[in-house]
């Protein structure tokens, strides 16, 4: 009979411990344990936390992993749910924390900009930023999801949004979610591609910025942008 109660009050003394000291004192297993329980209400989630991270290796990956893999892991839709929710939800948190209240645009800080807007996507994906004529961010937003070649990416999309939004200068930036941050010859032709097509309605394509694991490149500032931006000189 003591065995049954051996662990109660345990998620209790979990929740008190972290609202005292975050997860600065909890183990990864632990914090994930703690995690768990808004989605198994009632079982113990130390060794579903356990098999997680031993299965994927480590937090990140879990959260990386797609659902599918999540679930052949032997968790619950709910409990995959939750673990994807929260990489979206640290993106939405970190852009809205540092989001610049004035919208006014650094066009020399562009990778640390992009950066948190990419936290979590596991798809490459293509973001849009726009700017009138003083630098003021009129427009930032998802505008395709896949591989980045001038067949997938929406340069109609691209043009029509800079019309709408009376742009007079425009980014374009993706992630390479499981490579580097280089630009493909793919990203080089699809970039000249957009640039032309946005000369011809006199909005100027400041960079293409490529995000992946943290780090972060400019094309423009790059050798691989000769012949397609201007230089400062210029």
């Amino acid at each position: 009979m003591p065995d049954k109660n051996i662990h109660k009050g345990h998620r209790q003394r979990m929740k008190h411990k972290f609202l005292l000291n975050g997860l600065d004192d909890f183990e990864q297993h632990q914090a994930l344990e703690l995690l768990l329980y808004y989605a198994v209400p009632r079982c113990d989630t130390n060794p579903m936390a356990h098999r997680l991270l031993e299965h994927f290796g480590s937090i990140s990956a879990i959260f990386d992993a797609p659902v599918d893999a999540l679930k052949e892991s032997g968790i619950s839709e709910t409990t995959a749910t939750l673990l994807k929710i929260v990489p979206e939800f640290s993106r939405l948190y970190l852009d809205d924390k540092y989001n610049n209240k004035n919208k006014i645009i650094n066009f020399d800080n562009l990778i640390e900009y992009f950066s948190n807007k990419f936290v979590g996507r596991n798809e490459e994906t293509v973001m849009l930023l726009l700017a009138d004529a003083k630098g003021k961010e009129i427009f930032s937003g998802v505008i395709a999801k896949g591989s980045l070649n001038s067949s997938d990416v929406p340069i109609r999309k691209v043009v029509d949004l800079s019309l709408r939004y009376n742009a007079k200068t425009a980014v374009i930036a993706h992630n390479h979610p499981s490579g580097v941050a280089i630009p493909s010859i793919a990203d080089i032709n699809t970039t000249k591609d957009i640039y032309d097509a946005l000369d011809h309605i006199n909005v100027l394509l400041a960079d293409h910025i490529i995000i992946a694991d943290g780090d972060g490149i400019s094309i423009a500032q790059s050798q691989l942008g000769e012949g397609i931006f201007y230089s400062c000189e210029e």
